[in-house]
């Protein structure tokens, strides 16, 4: 039986461009070539990718010049069929291109594109240097001490980022010649190791040998050193582990000349290797015992779970011995976290159930170390991944569970770029994919979750108790108004907490503060005109930073230094209103001298390891307060901790968003849930201007179920999720006259196929961002009897329509499915 030897193959670039593209398959390639394999292609005039083959076969592309693939780069496919379909879903669901979803799945060191190199063509003799300028004198005369430059050196030599009109001058002269080169980004580590050679391996050679070397003490000293470190074994250890124990290192490279040590150069792994001793779990809880017997028993009837489990009833603990059973049943589990750099205690603890079958894989970590997850996912070695939510993409062989814990938080959502895919709900399609089976958990579930336990689509399973038995904290609301009038506030604490804390730190008990706004103040303000000093790319106000006497932009980054006269009216009469984590630390330094104070949030962990050094530091009581944002309340278990102060609760509450309730409860009630995880009981002081807020009043009584049911009645009123399904479309354009009359087209041409469905166009809260002025129309559609395909269809093309006009081919267009 012949061969099939593929002719043509389709290929996915990173390119967001809506089709996947045609190649040819050269006869020397066509032994090599595999689905999910990459290979090196042309694209456009002078380009190369590496893409993904996602098909290959025999029938030729109609009315399209075909060419050749140029390369195959790898000897077994790095994408699975699964990855291809999970692919395709994602592009067809959230309405985006395939390319979109390669550039975000693939680590950045797999994704291979050309590189311009400008090559010299003249001799620098033969030039009339009357004819070029002095910055093409520049670059030839570089050339002549080197064969290429790349753009970037070319832009170092000038001085300047701007070099195209220079290199075309070059090219038009024909001085210079352009070539593209792909180069691998992923480069393999690799250490130097240094054995014994096996004639000396005697207790009679060695001996031997000692006395020989007495007359060269660095030889003596390094081999007495490899003697000490095999503890006569005579094993091939790391060169840089013998070098650290020498005062130098020549002792080492005489005996390599000698021929006694023998020295290789072998790959090693980037990854760190779990030197934490195997645990057993731990034995579940009589009421976690009821539980993972339930959702063992509601796997069998329906793949999809909900675990409904207080805070600190011991979640963790089931997830463990379900992904246990799953590895021995031998099949892998993904264990997914909202931003997995935040939650470095959970990761130790697991390395101690999984060791080294656990693999951890997120953003914090470089290409490299991606690469190398990546390929050892899909051998097979890594038997459970603990991962943020780009971890869904990974090449996994036999899924046999997922487990999205914390599922309620946002940052399951991706928002930019596309997709803009939520984990939550993307993890269900890949659980289908292998056949898996998917846990959420939450002590605070999502709406939209709880809804579709309740109706059945997913099966429920609550842990009402603490382990152990705990009580859940005490709660207790300081009406701040009237805390002002008595006078009974310093700062931005009411006399009543910073009692509270007091008591706490007397006993040497720790204390965690939450406040939603880093930076020192929110808002700088003129005391003559009210006038706030503003972003000058963004629509928002700047906040300050005191630590680096700097006013900055939460949104584009912009920076200055503070101004002393207001910009509007000329007043010297500047003032900072509201506060922030890092004001709130120089406070609490002020009121508690003797006591040290922690913060953690966006600004002080943007540092590699910084965030692990700030929570174990507080695990260690090195810090006796810590003064955190949404930071401190994800995913972290502190023994000592018995006070938590929320500052400024109607900040949340004040959200313009039809989930501000929801979203309000559950960080108050995730960061409540903080306190009094061991023998030591909880207390939980709000500070608020609104005590008897509705919201505020079920988070003191602990009452998802009661805020659960008025959200949905007035979602069912006004037709928001979960009752119908959301697109959102923002327009963008620099300027506000062709922004307008574009997005008023789109919602126009959208109401003949939507009619009332249609909400918009209007302006966010904040209007610009980057220098673009946004406009955004909303889409409802029921979820019964609409189908769902042809709407999205009908969308794109709508867009599609005004796009292509002629005054609006500038404006960009920016669709957001289930907008989180």
């Amino acid at each position: 039986m012949e061969l099939f030897k593929p002719t043509y193959a389709q290929v996915i670039l990173p390119v967001p461009v809506g089709a996947d593209f045609s190649y040819e398959v050269p006869d020397s390639l066509k032994n090599d070539i595999a689905v999910g394999k990459r290979v090196i292609v042309p694209f456009g005039k002078n380009k190369k990718y590496s893409g993904i083959v996602k098909a290959i076969h025999n029938n030729p592309p109609v009315s399209v010049k075909v060419k050749p693939i140029e390369e195959v780069l790898d000897e077994f496919p790095i994408i699975t069929e699964n990855n291809l379909k999970f692919w395709d879903w994602l592009s067809s669901y959230y309405l985006c291109h395939i390319g979109e979803v390669m550039i975000t799945a693939l680590p950045s060191a797999l994704k291979l594109q050309s590189e311009t190199k400008v090559i010299g063509n003249v001799n620098l003799n033969d030039i009339d240097t009357e004819t070029i300028t002095e910055k093409e004198f520049l670059i030839l005369e570089a050339l002549e001490l080197q064969p290429e430059l790349s753009l970037n050196e070319i832009q170092q030599i000038l001085g300047q980022k701007t070099i195209f009109p220079v290199i075309h001058g070059l090219l038009r002269d024909g001085y210079v010649i352009i070539k593209e080169d792909v180069k691998s980004k992923y480069k393999p580590k690799t250490a130097a190791f240094i054995e014994l050679n096996p004639a000396f391996a005697d207790e009679k050679s060695l001996g031997e040998l000692f006395d020989t070397l007495s007359k060269a003490p660095k030889q003596l000293e390094a081999i007495m050193a490899y003697y000490e470190i095999c503890k006569g074994k005579f094993k091939k250890i790391r060169k840089k582990k013998l070098a650290d124990r020498l005062s130098s290192s020549s002792g080492i490279t005489g005996l390599v000349k000698k021929e006694i040590l023998f020295e290789t150069t072998e790959e090693i792994s980037r990854l760190t290797q779990s030197s934490a001793d195997f645990l057993a779990p731990k034995s579940l809880s009589e009421p976690q015992e009821i539980a993972y017997n339930q959702i063992k028993e509601n796997f069998k009837e329906n793949p999809i779970g909900l675990l409904h489990g207080v805070t600190s009833s011991g979640k963790t603990n089931i997830y463990t011995k379900l992904i246990l059973e799953t590895i021995e049943a031998g099949k892998q589990a993904l264990y997914l976290l909202p931003e997995i750099a935040l939650t470095s205690q959970i990761i130790s603890r697991l390395k101690h159930f999984f060791g080294d079958k656990i693999g951890v894989y997120h953003s914090g970590f470089n290409d490299q170390q991606r690469v190398e997850i990546w390929q050892k996912v899909i051998t097979g070695e890594f038997k459970v991944i603990l991962g943020a939510r780009s971890a869904l993409f990974l090449p996994f062989q036999d899924l046999g569970l997922i487990v999205i814990d914390e599922e309620h938080d946002p940052s399951y959502k991706q928002y930019d770029p596309a997709p803009r895919y939520h984990a939550r709900d993307a993890s269900t399609y890949l659980a289908h994919l292998h056949g898996a089976k998917v846990l959420l958990g939450s002590a605070t579930p999502a709406f939209e979750t709880m809804f579709n336990a309740l109706r059945g689509k997913y099966k429920l399973t609550t842990l009402e108790q603490r382990y152990g038995n705990l009580p859940l904290p005490s709660n207790e609301i300081v009406n701040l108004l009237e805390a002002r009038n008595k006078r009974k506030i310093t700062g931005s604490f009411s006399h009543r907490l910073l009692e509270g804390i007091k008591e706490k730190l007397d006993i040497g008990e720790q204390v965690i503060l939450f406040q939603n706004r880093r930076g020192y103040v929110p808002v700088m303000l003129c005391n003559t005109c009210g006038n706030s000093l503003e972003c000058k790319n963004c629509d928002v106000t700047l906040t300050y930073h005191k630590n680096f006497h700097t006013m900055k932009c939460h949104l584009c980054g912009y920076t200055q230094k503070p101004l002393i006269k207001c910009p509007s009216c000329k007043s010297d009469k500047m003032e900072m209103k509201g506060f922030g984590t890092e004001k709130i630390e120089e406070e609490l330094t002020a009121i508690f001298p003797k006591h040290k104070i922690g913060r953690l949030d966006w600004d002080v962990t943007r540092t590699k390891g910084a965030h692990s050094r700030i929570i174990e530091a507080f695990e260690d009581g090195e810090i006796d307060i810590l003064v955190g944002t949404q930071m401190v309340a994800k995913g972290l278990d502190f023994k000592n901790v018995t006070l938590i102060g929320i500052l400024n609760a109607d900040s949340m509450l004040r959200f313009p968003d039809f989930r501000a309730y929801e979203r309000s409860y559950q960080m108050m009630a995730q960061v409540s849930g903080r306190a009094g995880r061991t023998k030591n009981s909880g207390h939980v002081i709000i500070q608020s201007y609104d005590p008897k807020n509705r919201v505020l009043q079920d988070v003191m009584n602990y009452d998802y179920k009661n805020l659960y049911m008025q959200e949905m009645a007035e979602r069912s009123i006004f037709k928001y999720p979960p009752y119908t399904r959301i697109i959102s479309i923002s327009i963008k354009h620099k300027f506000r006259p062709t922004l307008e009359p574009c997005a008023k087209l789109l919602g126009i041409e959208l109401r003949k196929h939507f009619g009332s469905r249609i909400l918009g166009p209007e302006y966010p809260p904040t209007a610009r961002v980057r220098n673009q002025y946004i406009q955004n129309i909303l889409i409802k559609l029921e979820r019964e009897n609409i189908n769902l395909s042809a709407a999205k269809e009908l969308i794109v093309s709508t867009i599609d329509e005004v796009k292509f006009h002629s005054n609006y081919k500038s404006c960009r267009f920016v669709i957001d499915v289930d907008p989180a």
